[in-house]
């Protein structure tokens, strides 16, 4: 199969839809598929041996969106795909769905990013209705929208949008594993991460991207907790504020971390928190569950397909800071709970793997190959 990936979003680029496109484009690869990425400048000039078609993009609070351009077309025209898998796709990513509809070419939409839920929380509330009309115009485009949770499908039905299917989100388990935190690293990490902190203190963290929209303000609080040193991984434009709020609490802030640094440093904590009430989905929740790590987060969106709460870990009322500190302070009291929530954690994603995700794509993409050819005179 030729598959045509355009993704708003690609490497350097760390974040869920990067992630998500990535093991996508391995499973393609294994598989014996071909592929061409079209994604928003800088970008690498090839990933997993397939191209890549890099576009100008400019810059928006640490996002980088591409342009669309006639490198799009082109791009679909010299590749001829079987299909067009659109990556939360919003500009860029409509573009090629629009293009590939006038080409009666198959197209798989995945949506991703809650953009009118981001646009609320940087206090463009006005401008919700108008994307949904417009997100409701691109999804027409395509022949099937995928959607990571059953949250997120149900948003998708009450705003109009057609031909909604569930396709969830994979997970490493052998790269995110228990077995970092005994470790010669592991343990070092561990240990530089406890430096200077009582006996007894819990490490909290937090794995993400460091913005407003994941609500990172909120980290402070948990920092002050009697027993609790917060550590976070990840980097964005609302890190300086966040160090600022966490002077003097000796949190620890790690910056962006890869592969088995960041395996290491799931493993190293004794609770993940998750404070962003927007997720679609909620990759790092089932890292941290992987890595045997109970899960705080709020019930909203992604987090209630993924966290069993009382199970797994505890879900909070989104905006209730309190509930989410009385969860910490719960799991920070008792270690026995903390391992018993953390292994039913690692239990209940063994089997959400990205081969078994990748094979349901697949799937999805016979579906809209056959759906196109249904619809051709």
């Amino acid at each position: 199969m030729r598959v045509a990936v355009v993704t708003e979003s690609f490497l350097p680029s760390a974040n869920g839809v990067t992630t998500s496109v990535l093991r996508v484009l391995d499973h393609l690869g294994e598989g014996g598929h071909a592929a061409v990425i079209v994604c928003p400048a800088p970008a690498p000039r090839a990933y997993a041996g397939f191209p890549v078609v890099a576009v100008p993009a400019v810059t928006y609070r640490g996002f980088r969106a591409g342009i669309p351009a006639a490198a799009v077309s082109r791009a679909l025209d010299g590749f001829r795909p079987d299909v067009v898998h659109a990556a939360s796709p919003f500009g860029l990513g409509a573009q090629a769905l629009i293009l590939a509809r006038r080409r009666a070419l198959p197209t798989v939409a995945v949506f991703q990013t809650d953009v009118a839920g981001f646009a609320r929380r940087h206090g463009l509330t006005a401008t919700a209705p108008g994307i949904w009309r417009w997100l409701r115009y691109v999804h027409s485009c395509a022949d099937i929208t995928l959607a990571p949770s059953t949250a997120t499908l149900a948003d998708l039905d009450a705003h109009g949008i057609e031909r909604a299917r569930w396709w969830g989100r994979g997970v490493d388990a052998r790269t995110f594993h228990p077995r970092h935190r005994a470790s010669a690293e592991g343990a070092a990490l561990r240990a530089r991460l406890l430096e200077g902190a009582p006996a007894g203190t819990v490490l909290v963290g937090y794995v993400g991207r460091v913005a407003q929209e994941k609500r990172v303000e909120r980290l402070a609080a948990l920092a002050r907790l009697q027993r609790v040193r917060l550590v976070v991984v990840g980097d964005g434009p609302s890190r300086p504020g966040l160090e600022r709020a966490l002077a003097g609490t000796g949190a620890r802030m790690l910056g962006r971390l890869d592969g088995e640094a960041l395996a290491r440093a799931y493993a190293a904590l004794d609770v993940f928190v998750h404070t962003g009430t927007t997720e679609t989905f909620g990759q790092t929740l089932q890292e941290a569950m992987a890595s045997g790590l109970p899960v705080v987060a709020p019930a909203a969106g992604g987090p209630l397909d993924v966290v069993a709460s009382g199970e797994t870990g505890y879900l909070y009322a989104p905006e209730d800071d309190a509930a989410m500190a009385g969860a910490v302070r719960a799991l920070v009291a008792d270690p026995a709970m903390r391992a018993r929530m953390g292994e039913a954690g690692r239990r209940r994603v063994l089997p959400r793997s990205w081969t078994a995700l990748g094979d349901a794509l697949l799937g999805h993409y016979d579906e809209a190959i056959a759906a196109a050819r249904s619809a051709v005179p």
